[in-house]
């Protein structure tokens, strides 16, 4: 696809081949525009399809089988309650106003949602599980049947532009550099979380933080919108998530596991708490890695082992303790041995905090939660007793370029960038200083469907 060929021009070319990238190439077709996505990796799905699967939305079909009342207003509530205040208000607006309109949209394609649950920054249930492999071939499989192109193993290098504009983008692949020519370029390439020295530049803090995300997940449309001028937000924000087994092993993928969500409690090497396990698992990240060896484990038992959801990855505590993650005691003195943890501290922190719950006290750090506004605490005393080595891990960055309320790259001004758009994980403004639960996949939907829609229109009326 030579820029210097006219019959292989498209309309949109889409960088990135996650949700963002197929909603974007989606919505992209549905108006008429020729589009291309191309993916660096020799596989799609990016970081999508190693994330927990729940996708965040509100006053859905499901909630409302639960009897779960939400609306868009509270959502965007806890986004700002959750975010401190710093996400940009723009943006919420806009998801304000889409997401359920992108939910509706995600059936009609034939995404299959499960049961809603609680989580990190949410007043009420609403995230919800998808199978996020087959929402990934789903949206690729309409795309191709709409006539859109997908190329994997072709990663883009620089941007195109001629008199102030985007016009394309240099890619790389087995045949060697080639030159795209479109009229409009949405960039959907994912954060930075396997960028070592961009970290380093970024969140010095996340040194000692463990890696994870799609292997492509370097940077590259954020350094390349940069290079033109691309704006940039919540640089600062990068951090890291709670809960990833800290030992390197074969049985260890995706994004580890939240068992303080469902009654866990958390302590560290001496066997003491030092949070409040039902704070947004970021905050709970980084008091994990203050905590000796940026260590902790999460504590619970029979009754929380009860709650394992095999359908929901973060909550599959079962999976875990048959790939020998997770010790099993019959007392909490054998636990503390097994995990290398003073008995008669993990015993006192234990006895306390169930102490706290069965006479209706505050406990010492003022939980009252299972998570976010969800759930009720319980009194750990059931046998078997469980415990599950746990640490910090940058899976997603959640910051990057700055973007409009059309999804247009805007520069250091806010002036939006003629020919350019990004949606998802490379974009930055969205959670402000935190995150919920759900919401980046959410937010890649909903951006994603107007980044393509949008660049489709403007490259449309320039011919």
């Amino acid at each position: 696809m030579s820029i210097f060929d006219p019959e292989n021009d498209v309309d949109v070319v889409i960088v990135g081949g996650g949700l963002a990238g197929l909603c974007a190439l989606n919505a992209a077709l549905e108006v008429g525009a020729r589009a291309t996505l191309i993916e660096k990796t020799s596989s799609l799905g990016g970081s999508t399809v190693l994330s927990s699967g729940l996708m965040a939305f509100a006053d859905t079909d499901e909630q409302l089988h639960e009897g779960i009342e939400d609306s868009s207003q509270k959502f965007r509530t806890d986004l700002v309650v959750t975010g401190l205040g710093q996400n940009d208000p723009a943006l919420l607006d806009v998801f304000e106003n889409e997401q359920y309109s992108t939910y509706l949209w995600l059936k009609k394609v034939g995404v299959s949602f499960g049961q809603p649950h609680g989580g990190s920054g949410q007043s009420v249930p609403r995230s919800h599980p998808v199978d996020t492999w087959n929402l990934v071939t789903d949206l690729a499989r309409r795309a191709r049947e709409f006539g859109g192109q997908i190329e994997v193993g072709v990663s883009a290098s620089q941007l195109l532009t001629s008199a102030g504009r985007v016009i394309g983008v240099t890619t790389s692949c087995v045949r060697g550099e080639e030159k795209i020519r479109a009229g409009a370029v949405v960039l959907t390439s994912g954060g930075f979380s396997r960028n070592e020295e961009l970290l380093a530049k970024v969140a010095p803090a996340m040194a000692p933080a463990l890696r994870a995300g799609g292997d492509g997940n370097t940077g590259d449309g954020f350094l390349m919108a940069r290079a033109i001028g691309a704006g940039q937000a919540d640089m600062a924000f990068v951090k890291g998530t709670f809960g990833i087994f800290p030992f390197r092993s074969a049985a260890e993928a995706g994004t580890g596991i939240l068992v303080v969500y469902k009654g866990a409690i958390a302590v560290n090497g001496f066997g003491y708490r030092f949070i409040d396990e039902s704070l947004p698992y970021k905050v709970l990240g980084d008091a994990c890695l203050a905590q000796p060896a940026s260590l902790a484990y999460q504590i619970f038992d029979e009754q929380v082992m009860g709650e394992s959801e095999s359908s929901v990855p973060i909550y599959d505590f079962r999976r875990r303790l048959d790939a020998g993650q997770i010790r099993q005691s019959e007392t909490l003195e054998e636990l503390a041995v097994e995990l290398g943890i003073d008995e008669s501290n993990l015993l006192e922190t234990v006895n306390s905090y169930n102490h706290a719950i069965e006479n209706g006290e505050t406990d010492a750090f003022d939980r009252t939660t299972l998570c976010g506004g969800v759930g009720k605490p319980v009194a750990l005393t059931k046998p078997p007793f469980y415990g599950y080595p746990s640490t910090t891990v940058v899976l997603a960055t959640y910051c990057g370029v700055t973007v409009d309320r059309a999804s247009r790259v805007t520069d250091d001004r806010g002036d939006a960038i003629p020919g350019l758009y990004a949606a998802g994980e490379v974009t930055g403004g969205f959670h402000g200083n935190g995150y919920v639960t759900g919401s980046s996949l959410g937010k890649s939907a909903v951006f994603g469907r107007i980044a393509g829609d949008r660049a489709a229109q403007f490259a449309r009326s320039d011919q």
